[in-house]
């Protein structure tokens, strides 16, 4: 119900659009993001924004270089991630909740199936 698209591999600096595509009949009501899984550490969400598009979150060490927006009209939501380094390596998962402050504890109710960024120095 979630796909995500646009991992690959880039070099320090670089940058990826990464997309992902809605099929939930509740998608406009969802607020959506975007956690990251590195290996060997816990899943961290790393971009948030509430189902309207006007409220967004940035986890510090992303803030100024990822920017998430969504498309309503087409159940679209993205992550532009910019100037990227070897620690933002990891599996980048799109997750749905109905609820904000699940989705910000990292507890969402929809999950894709991730897609994997590596960035080489």
């Amino acid at each position: 119900q979630l796909v995500e698209s646009g991992g690959g591999l880039v070099h320090t600096g670089e940058s990826l659009r990464l997309s992902c595509a809605a099929s939930i009949a509740t998608f406009t009501d969802l607020n959506m993001g975007w956690i990251r899984q590195a290996p060997g550490k816990e899943p961290d969400l790393v971009a948030a924004i509430d189902w309207i598009g006007t409220g967004d979150y940035y986890e510090p060490s992303v803030k100024g270089r990822f920017f998430i927006s969504r498309d309503n009209n087409n159940h679209m939501v993205y992550l532009q991630m910019n100037i990227l380094r070897p620690e933002d390596t990891a599996i980048y998962y799109c997750a749905g909740d109905l609820n904000w402050g699940q989705l910000l504890g990292g507890l969402a109710t929809y999950w894709g199936q991730g897609t994997q960024v590596t960035v080489s120095s």
